[in-house]
């Protein structure tokens, strides 16, 4: 199948060269919304669901290593639990998530199994990728099911995650795990063929290609979908894609319909061009998923040395402190007028910084004792946003 997106008079653009790619590429990590699987009144759409399986159960059987990273658990499990609209409450939506993961579990097994494609599921927290260990054994399990030739399904543990703790949508989720797995790419796929410069129904022109952030100037990008079953929309794909992109993996953002000529390299939907280096997983997640516990205000010299010289933020350069929160959390450190200039694993309580302001790491050793002479916040724990 390919877009629809270029329309009688319309120039057809050209097809980058990285795309090419996606044809002969190693590792794929595709994401599949709600809106494309379910639907309040329906359940699991099993046109959709076998369509999506029937391209990506090909490309597996062609060598390709996939993960899918799969929403629809919720969705799922509305209409058996007789719910008209996806719920607001963690509580209910934890509930659905459980009737509806071994639903959408059961009709994945059937469409990959009609190809002779064994399907697994792995469901992932926050938490898996906040801890070395953590996301080192998720690491290596979903490295074993690829090289063993299984389709893992990945979706969030929504039965068990917090509000504090949930990535909030499952696009975030696949820039993460593409980044985890060190895939090739990364392949966003929901009910729009393309990411457009204003609303398609107003003429709208299509973006094929953003180099980087300066691409998506002036764009005015939708939200949640007309199915009204998903958390995201169109600027959580782009928030994914340019996440991925921005840590040296390439992303498309593509309509379901077309994941099979997607997946071929043809030009369809929009694709966003590698523009970073890749970061370890825990410097990613502490950019795009940590929930911030406090600040540390810092003065002119600190937010020089952080920003423009990568040091390590001393308690010498730290003015004020704001915030409950404990060593070991995340904290963004801000600029005298508040503006953000990065995130970091604290060292320290709140508690104990009052007393440490403005001194050197030297002076507390004597006063407090060696274990004070540590940075406030590491260079390595630190990430500039």
């Amino acid at each position: 199948m390919t877009s629809n997106a270029t329309r009688a008079g319309d120039v057809t653009p050209a097809v980058f060269p990285g795309r090419a790619l996606l044809a002969d590429a190693r590792r794929i990590v595709v994401k599949v919304g709600s809106s494309s699987l379910t639907s309040i009144k329906g359940g699991i759409d099993e046109e959709a669901l076998t369509g999506l399986a029937d391209a990506l159960a090909h490309k597996r059987n062609a060598g390709t290593e996939i993960i899918l990273v799969s929403s629809g658990a919720i969705a799922a499990g509305l209409a058996p639990l007789g719910l008209e609209k996806r719920p607001r409450d963690l509580a209910t939506q934890q509930a659905a998530a459980s009737v509806g993961q071994g639903l959408l579990m059961a009709r994945y097994t059937h469409a990959f199994g009609a190809h002779g494609v064994t399907v697994s599921q792995v469901l992932l927290t926050a938490d898996d990728f906040m801890r070395r260990s953590q996301h080192t054994n998720a690491f290596r399990a979903l490295d074993r099911l690829l090289n063993l030739g299984v389709v893992p399904v990945v979706n969030e543990n929504d039965t068990v995650a917090t509000h504090e703790i949930r990535f909030g949508d499952n696009d975030r989720l696949a820039a993460l795990v593409a980044h985890l797995v060190r895939a090739d790419a990364l392949v966003l796929l929901s009910d729009v063929d393309s990411l457009y410069d204003g609303p398609p129904a107003r003429g709208a022109r299509r973006i094929p290609h953003v180099a980087g952030p300066r691409d998506l100037e002036g764009v005015s990008i939708g939200s949640t979908g007309k199915a009204g079953v998903g958390t995201g929309g169109m600027v959580t794909k782009v928030e994914a894609a340019s996440i991925a992109a921005g840590s040296g993996i390439h992303a498309l953002v593509t309509s379901t319909p077309n994941a099979a000529a997607a997946l071929a390299g043809e030009d369809v939907g929009t694709w966003f061009s590698v523009n970073g280096a890749r970061k370890p997983i825990r410097l990613l997640w502490l950019a795009h998923l940590a929930s911030v516990q406090g600040r540390l205000v810092l003065d002119d010299g600190a937010v020089r040395a952080v920003r423009e010289r990568h040091t390590s933020l001393l308690p010498a350069g730290i003015t004020a402190v704001q915030g409950d929160f404990e060593s070991g959390d995340p904290v963004e450190m801000v600029g005298a007028d508040g503006t953000v200039i990065a995130r970091g694993l604290v060292n320290y309580g709140a508690g104990e910084l009052p007393q440490m302001l403005g001194r050197s790491t030297m002076d507390l050793g004597r006063s407090l004792g060696p274990g004070y002479e540590r940075e406030v916040v590491h260079v390595d724990d630190l990430v500039l946003v």
